[in-house]
């Protein structure tokens, strides 16, 4: 018992026993059981995160603003990966209750998560969504404005003479998806602009789905001038399908998509793109975990909404548009806050809805 008081504070410990006892962890190279301490303690000091897809550097730049934020509050963060695959989700959901974690930050597959994530709601088990809402659920939620954000980067299409534009989304059960095709929806109602069915291609977000999306708008009787991509991941599949068809980008076809990544700007900044500040997705998401462990948070759950940047480069393709070279290529134009900053609202969740 002496050994496990100086461990954890010295209190009671006379001061000579104290540094005797501290001479031996440090000549035997002790390091404490923390499962052990945490079975004692009713606290694992561990906080669980899952993604859905490890390769996407969105959700890398969110892991380590996730883990950042913990460990600077003393916490540990276990990552798993769901691979967007709701089994996969739901086991490690149980995983992590089995690990005794104390919290868990979750960017949810689908809607379809729900039926993963109610178990928790049950228990009064603490969680955080993010990046992604599950309709029917009213929980802690940090997320970007998708919608206000796609209709930016559509509406900048448009300006730049696309009239002909096809969309690369994942399945409607995703709620960035939804969100990302309303914005492009309402871009292109506003110019009077018809986005037909046929140009709405629906894929998994990943390289190769973008690459199947792509080849199939290369296919369409009346190709369009640009392609929307839902992530970065898509837009680098797409673009690997029309370098291999012999379309250049931005010369013959324009390209864009959501998140600002490295392998999109490398070896110049070309990819146009919508920036989503992701190491503050998982930072925010994190800081509100451990409010709700802390006790300082009201109970009433809590929805951040972060605003994205709309950065203009090569990609977009005016002269593939209307015949006139883009004289804003390679210009980083900022329809926002400056980089440095996040702006952000915080407000009462409210129940999602599905599609």
């Amino acid at each position: 018992m002496t050994v496990s008081r100086v461990i954890n504070g010295g209190v009671g410990v006379r001061p000579n026993t104290q540094r005797r006892v501290e001479r031996a962890i440090k000549d035997m190279d002790f390091v404490p059981n923390g499962v052990a301490r945490g079975l004692m303690s009713s606290k694992s000091g561990t906080i669980g995160l899952i993604i859905p897809d490890i390769a996407n550097p969105f959700f890398g730049m969110v892991a380590r603003g996730a883990e950042t934020v913990a460990r600077q509050a003393g916490y540990r963060v276990l990552l798993c990966n769901s691979e967007g695959d709701l089994s996969l989700e739901r086991q490690y959901v149980e995983d992590m209750i089995s690990h005794r974690v104390e919290g868990l930050l979750i960017a949810p597959v689908s809607d379809w998560s729900k039926d993963n994530l109610t178990p928790l709601v049950r228990r009064g088990f603490p969680f955080v969504l993010i990046d992604r809402s599950v309709a029917g659920m009213t929980c802690d939620l940090v997320q970007a404005d998708s919608v206000e954000a796609a209709r930016l980067l559509m509406t900048h299409l448009i300006a730049v003479g696309h009239k002909s534009i096809a969309c690369i989304v994942e399945s409607d059960g995703v709620s960035t998806a939804r969100d990302r095709l309303l914005g492009c929806q309402k871009a292109m109602k506003a110019a009077k602009i018809k986005l037909p069915a046929q140009a709405i291609i629906r894929t998994t977000a990943d390289r190769a789905g973008g690459y199947e999306a792509a080849r199939k708008i290369l296919a369409l009787p009346l190709r369009p001038t640009a392609i929307f991509a839902v992530n970065n991941m898509t837009a680098t599949g797409a673009m690997h399908a029309l370098r291999e068809a012999g379309v250049s980008v931005p010369e013959d076809m324009a390209l864009v998509c959501f998140d600002d990544v490295e392998h999109l700007t490398a070896p110049s900044p070309f990819m146009t793109v919508v920036d989503q500040p992701a190491e503050a997705f998982g930072r925010l998401s994190a800081e509100l975990m451990l409010e709700r462990l802390s006790g300082a948070s009201e109970r009433v759950p809590r929805r951040v909404v972060l605003k994205a940047e709309l950065r203009v480069r090569e990609s977009c393709g005016a002269k593939v548009a209307h015949g006139a070279r883009d004289k804003e290529a390679d210009v980083a134009t900022k329809r926002s806050l400056p980089q440095t900053q996040v702006s952000r609202r915080v407000e009462p969740a409210r129940q999602a809805s599905g599609g």
